[in-house]
């Protein structure tokens, strides 16, 4: 049934491709002009940065001072302490891709990583703020309001794995490396890491391109009220989804609900993009079940506050 769902899907866009180029174009255009215009800029000199710091020892070095209070209140070891820091500040999908990397480095354990994609892979305060607070609700709400609900909302979801799901396992378990680890010299670990990079973001522009199509797509052939259109194409990607808020003719309140819940969620398109850079080992369930928690959590929130 999933290979001929793909398999319509694909043939479904294609048909739209060739039927409908102008939009199509102007879609792929607009998919392109994301990624290269924020994506590239923002998170490739994160992830060539980072990637140094994953193939040296310094990431226990750096953090071995604060391993205590990590272990005690999270529950990480100094490397989920250095992803969880890193992914509230780089947004999605860099949690992600920064939990994959730990793991098949073997600076941290599968449970571990497992725990981590639960709430470490988030949008990132700079989009909140700009994107989503400043631009899709036009700067009506308050910025510590906005962050805050989405951070405490990603709390309580952390709380609920760690103390229900992986109460039995021990996350700090040894781990040992799942790639065959390479002695680099300075140049030669910069040009690998360099190239990873390259490599993920390339995936990532691949994902951005076709979910922009398929958004494109489900906007020409929309017949049923205008409003579902809207929240349809938040549930597939973000961006789209939330500034088409602005057309909805939502209610203000109404908009910050399905603004907030749509940032938790992520959209299918960042859901794929997780998919990724997880690599073959590890799997995307605990990280889709607790966008679901997520968004769920994220809405009751909003209605006891507002």
């Amino acid at each position: 049934m999933k290979k001929k769902i793909i398999l319509l899907s694909v043939i479904l866009l294609l048909l739209f491709l060739l039927c409908y180029p102008t939009e199509a174009l102007a879609a792929a255009r607009n998919g392109l002009k994301l990624w290269l215009e924020t994506l590239l800029p923002t998170l490739l000199p994160f992830m060539i940065l980072t990637g140094i710091l994953v193939h040296t020892d310094w990431i226990t070095k750096i953090l071995q001072p604060t391993a205590p209070f990590f272990k005690v209140v999270f529950g990480l070891s100094p490397g989920g302490a250095y992803v969880f820091l890193l992914g509230l500040l780089t947004g999605y999908p860099m949690g992600a891709k920064l939990t994959a990397d730990l793991y098949y480095a073997g600076k941290i354990s599968r449970q571990e990583a497992e725990y981590l994609l639960t709430f470490c892979n988030n949008p990132s305060p700079a989009f909140l703020i700009t994107y989503v607070g400043h631009i899709c609700l036009e700067g009506k709400l308050h910025i510590g309001f906005l962050v805050g609900i989405l951070f405490l909302s990603d709390m309580i979801c952390m709380c609920f794995f760690r103390f229900t799901v992986y109460r039995k396992n021990s996350l700090l378990s040894f781990c040992t490396p799942k790639t065959s680890e390479q002695e680099y010299t300075s140049a030669g670990l910069l040009d690998f890491v360099i190239m990873n990079s390259f490599e993920t973001m390339a995936k990532l522009g691949g994902y951005i391109l076709m979910f922009s199509i398929l958004s494109a797509a489900i906007s020409h052939f929309w017949y049923l009220p205008a409003q579902g259109k809207y929240i349809l194409l938040g549930l597939i990607e973000v961006t789209t989804g939330l500034h088409g808020l602005l057309l909805s003719g939502f209610s203000y309140s109404l908009r910050v609900l399905l603004a907030l819940c749509i940032s938790a969620f992520g959209g299918f398109c960042i859901m794929a993009q997780t998919k990724s850079v997880l690599g073959k080992e590890l799997s995307l369930h605990p990280y889709a079940s607790a966008k679901c928690m997520n968004a769920a959590v994220t809405a009751a929130l909003i209605l006891i506050f507002l």
